[in-house]
């Protein structure tokens, strides 16, 4: 998929690339229903297309997901054990 600044991709309005790598693209888009700046991974399709890849992509994202937001507007990390 070819994604550039501009583009829209479902609700989100592509802005800026933020870096690559060997598991695909990062962009920075405006949710536009939501009305925020997210990060939206592109993966290459030799990556959509290897299962053990896109386990490792689906673990990456399970853990970036456990990331919340406080009701104040800072982030916090998810509670670890002692």
């Amino acid at each position: 998929m070819s994604v550039s600044a501009g583009r829209q991709l479902g609700g989100y309005q592509i802005l800026a690339p933020l870096g690559a790598g060997a598991m695909g693209e990062v962009w920075r888009a405006r949710d536009s229903k939501l009305g925020r700046d997210v990060a939206i991974k592109v993966l290459p399709e030799a990556v959509a297309n290897d299962p053990e890849r896109m386990a490792r992509f689906e673990r990456e994202a399970r853990l970036l997901a456990v990331r919340t937001r406080d009701p104040a507007g800072g982030e916090t990390d998810p509670p670890t054990s002692s």
